[in-house]
């Protein structure tokens, strides 16, 4: 079965190979996001990555789509892609790297690295009067139980942490969280956390989750850290949380704004601590050699061989169970 196969991200000779052999007599591009032209929209039956939204709706030929994030929501909305198009994510992919920056920014927060890092640069050997803190013993409350929340889990609850998750559906226990609550059980369970961890995607439902009367329910002294979508959070709220006391300090990859404004208080707040959304990505090895697999795994689906991993449900913008 000859098909069109167009690739959005980079991949190996061997990678190459692999594909054609899955797909034999068909045609393939290699093109990065940036680089693609509406004609090569039109020309695909199959597209492996995230390519740009224009123009998919014209194809009424698009079989497959194997996105390589996570996050699928905007490739949900109505107009977007046809309705025959099967649309699937690379959730899996970017739990080990996304997790381990978590595990980062939360013992950086902890130790005071960043504090200390600012006084070597100024060639300044002094002790800071601040108390250090332990992921051992910690509660953390990990909001979006799925791939990215249970490897965080995972480690935290290696290092000794008591790990309570929260699911939209589905409390069935899991060896890497002491508790499973649905979303419900949130207000209740934020008074309690020393550490509330974000990865969660970016919807309707999800919009100020941790609003500034949700925030307020924070335990005093505890720490945020946010890498799903920054739309999860008020920023504003967050800021005078911040600049009160009550929050030790944020940890973000995500924001809202995003890209955050330059004049925004965030940047001068020092207890917050950005990255611009790079825990995750494909400058991961892991997270490439995995988001590759679901591509090709998936394509081998749609030729008749196996069934699709991740497929998206557009009504939810989630993967479906």
């Amino acid at each position: 079965m000859s098909k069109n196969i167009l690739i959005t991200y980079s991949v190996t000779d061997e990678q190459t190979a692999a594909i054609s052999a899955a797909a034999p007599g068909s045609t393939l591009r290699n093109i990065l996001k940036k680089d693609i032209t509406r004609e090569d929209i039109l020309w695909a039956d199959i597209i492996l990555g995230s390519p740009p939204m224009t123009y998919l709706h014209e194809n009424d030929h698009l079989a497959l789509v194997s996105l390589n994030s996570a996050g699928s929501t905007e490739y949900c909305a109505p107009g977007i892609l046809p309705d025959n198009t099967v649309l699937t994510n690379a959730t899996g992919a970017y739990g080990i790297i996304i997790s381990e920056w978590m595990i980062g920014m939360l013992l950086n927060i902890y130790n005071h690295f960043a504090y200390y890092r600012d006084l070597q640069k100024q060639n300044c050997w002094q002790k800071l009067s601040r108390g250090r803190y332990s992921v051992y013993g910690a509660k953390i409350l990990i909001v979006g139980a799925g791939n990215i929340g249970t490897e965080f889990a995972k480690r935290a609850k290696a290092m000794g942490a008591y790990t309570i998750g929260i699911r939209r559906s589905d409390t069935t226990p899991s060896e890497y969280f002491d508790e499973v609550h649905l979303t419900d059980a949130l207000d209740t369970l934020l008074p309690q956390a020393d550490v509330v961890a974000l990865s969660l995607p970016g919807t309707d439902e999800t919009a100020h989750i941790l609003s500034d009367e949700r925030l307020a329910l924070m335990k005093q002294g505890s720490v945020l850290l946010n890498v799903g979508r920054g739309s999860a959070v008020d920023t504003d709220a967050l800021c005078k949380h911040l600049q009160s006391g009550h929050l030790m300090a944020a940890a973000l990859d995500v924001t809202d704004p995003e890209p955050l404004n330059a004049d925004h208080p965030l940047w001068q707040e020092p207890n917050a601590y950005i990255t611009p959304h790079i825990s995750g990505g494909m400058d991961s090895p892991i997270s490439r050699r995995i988001i590759f697999e679901l591509g090709l795994h998936n394509l081998k689906a749609y030729l008749g061989n196996g069934d699709y991993r991740n497929v998206v449900d557009r009504n939810t913008g989630y993967r479906k169970l």
